[in-house]
């Protein structure tokens, strides 16, 4: 078994026969990946005939998608949009925007329409990841049963089967996880300058995607290259990791630039730090068995995994994938590269775990202390990380998991590789096991919606004016939120129309944003009537003198349907969904008529 981090195999001796042809071997591996991902988080394919899940963070990135290819056609800046909180916009600098990912797919959504390009990326990405680690497992492993076992192990975990359904930036950022690490490890081995630019693109590129991925890339990619700069410092190796450092920063400058735009107008302003313990892994739950075998009739193996905060994430790296790359950490221990993939691994659970440590559920503070008003555990490694400058932003504490997975998906392999050289039979059982295991069907009971309402959009899409879209419930939704919850088909029906909306859902909120929608009187008083307070007549008129300066055209009113946000189905509107007359009073009293009813929305017109 050659180390991971040595020097590649020896070229081809002069007058040998020529090497097969590989790319067959690749298109078909690929294409097996792409296929398993598709099995193990079904129905998802099915989507594609026009259904999504219905969630704000789902309906964000269709609408985002819309938007990238939008400032493409008209050469705009993508990091700002007046067609979110409209007419005052908001700035995307820490929005899950995924300006590259949204480039590239472009042509699929100006052709096909940024539904199809958001649930077509939901399918693919399982295999492409797969693929990914499969690549990087070649540089390591001899064989090609090992590599496939790692790639399999990574892509088709529960833990980023889940996030492929519910958090789509991280999906994509987590492809360039084994990628940054093949481009490390390859530099490491050739240190030539071609090979830093590449590694500075791929740490661009994941920058451009999701940033919060590019951190852990980076994380990655350092650990590789450190552990070679203490063992090879030279002034060359240094000056190649510098210049992969540059290419990075000049590949990511205009998401960074838009960063600190955002920031510096107080637009990254996070919420209090209790986030910090709420998004955090538990043990054993960390390495217990995924939720998935529930569907099998097995859950009472499924109870061992406990989270305090259900629905973020799944934290867990399952009970197969546990023993399994434990098993390659035990036989490969000789290896160097080997003990650093368990430090990659157990070093990020051990972040994984937050400020504080969860024990089957209860919570526990050794060596407490505050910080920032929160008791925090000096013991914890998390509580150090968040104080490196720049870094205090990784709110989500079990996403880091997902860096700890490379690293268990690399030792499986070498495992398996192992295994397939002594006892076969038992890489069969691992198979059988590992694929209980795999994926994540969905939430039971999670609610879908239609990516196309023609009944109510065509009208508007047929207004050339430009008009503001105004949607009730009226809100300005992300961190620091202003209003109500709003409709996810809100921002699904924009990409279709085009027309700029009044509501917003973004990553982050901004206080320009939040007090520009304030100082516009009907939104004042459309927000006031929600609360279920009656407008004055001097507010009312000052309302319909400000409807028609802003050229509002149109207001959904969305019925309970489409207002439940990916909650289970109830019957019923949730009480912070249900309208009080005072909204209908406060419309009729601006000036708007009901113009038409249709497909569970009221039509209203000025």
């Amino acid at each position: 078994m050659a180390r991971l981090f040595s020097a590649g195999q020896a070229a081809q001796k002069p007058g040998s026969p020529p090497r097969p042809r590989r790319w067959p071997r690749e298109v078909a591996v690929l294409a097996a990946f792409i296929v398993a991902g598709i099995v193990v988080t079904w129905p998802r394919a099915t989507y594609l005939a026009g259904r999504m899940p219905a969630s704000g963070d789902q309906a964000l990135y269709v609408w985002s998608f819309w938007w990238v290819a939008h400032q493409i056609v008209h050469l705009g800046n993508p990091w700002f949009t007046s067609y979110l909180a409209a007419p005052v916009g908001i700035q995307l600098g820490f929005d899950t925007l995924m300006p590259l990912l949204g480039a590239v797919m472009a042509p699929v959504t100006l052709i096909f329409g940024a539904t199809v390009t958001y649930n077509l990326l939901a399918i693919v990405l399982p295999g492409l990841t797969c693929y990914a680690m499969y690549r990087v497992a070649r540089l390591w492993l001899p064989g090609l049963v090992g590599p496939i076992a790692a790639g399999a192990f990574f892509g088709l975990s529960g833990m980023l089967a889940f996030q492929d359904w519910y958090h789509l930036n991280i999906a994509a950022g987590t492809v360039f996880l084994p990628v940054a690490l093949e481009a490390a490890v390859r530099l490491r081995r050739r240190p030539r300058v071609r090979q830093a630019v590449v590694l500075g693109l791929v740490i661009g590129a994941c920058v451009l995607v999701n940033q919060e991925s590019a951190v852990m890339a980076a994380l990655i990619a350092g650990l590789v290259l450190l552990d070679w700069l203490i063992r090879e410092h030279t002034w060359v190796n240094a000056g190649r990791v510098a210049l992969a450092a540059a290419v990075a920063a000049v590949v990511a400058s205009p998401q960074l630039i838009a960063m600190a735009a955002q920031a510096g107008a107080g637009g990254n302003q996070a919420p209090p730090v209790t986030n910090y313990v709420r998004f955090a892994a538990e043990l054993p739950g960390l390495f217990a068995p995924n939720t998935r075998l529930a569907h099998y009739g097995l859950g009472g193996l499924t109870s061992i995994y406990h989270q305090h905060t259900p629905g973020e994430s799944l934290a867990t790296f399952g009970l197969v994938l546990t023993v399994t790359a434990a098993l390659g950490l035990i036989v490969a221990w000789k290896r160097r590269s080997t003990r650093l993939l368990g430090l990659l691994w157990l070093g990020s659970a051990a972040l994984a775990l937050g400020p504080t440590l969860y024990l089957s559920g209860q919570q526990f503070v050794p060596l407490a202390e505050r910080w920032h008003g929160l008791r925090v555990s000096l013991l914890m490694p998390y509580t150090w990380l968040i104080r490196v400058p720049g870094l205090s932003s990784l709110r989500e504490a079990d996403r880091l998991a997902i860096m700890g997975l490379v690293g268990a998906a690399l030792l499986a392999g070498a495992a398996v590789e192992w295994l397939s050289h002594r006892a076969r039979p038992v890489i069969i059982v691992i198979a059988v096991l590992g694929l209980l295991e795999a994926g994540w069907p969905g939430k039971p009971g999670q609610n879908t919606v239609p990516t196309a309402l023609p009944a109510v959009d065509r009208p508007i899409a047929a207004d050339h004016s430009g008009s503001i879209v105004v949607d009730v419930q009226f809100g300005i939704r992300g961190i620091a939120p202003y209003g109500k919850p709003i409709s996810p088909l809100a921002m699904v029906l924009a990409t279709a129309d085009g027309h700029p909306r009044a509501v917003s859902y973004t990553s982050w909120t901004t206080p320009a944003a939040i007090n520009g929608i304030r100082s516009h009187a009907f939104y004042r008083g459309l927000v006031a009537a929600q609360q279920g307070r009656a407008a004055t007549a001097a507010q009312l008129a000052a309302a319909r003198q400000d409807l028609r300066r802003m050229h509002v055209g149109w207001v959904l009113v969305w019925q309970s349907r489409f207002m439940e946000l990916g909650l289970p189905q109830s019957g019923h509107l949730p009480r912070r969904f249900r309208y009080d007359p005072a909204v209908f009073r406060y419309l009729a009293g601006t000036g708007l008529r009901l113009d038409h009813e249709t497909d569970g929305v009221a039509v209203y017109r000025p």
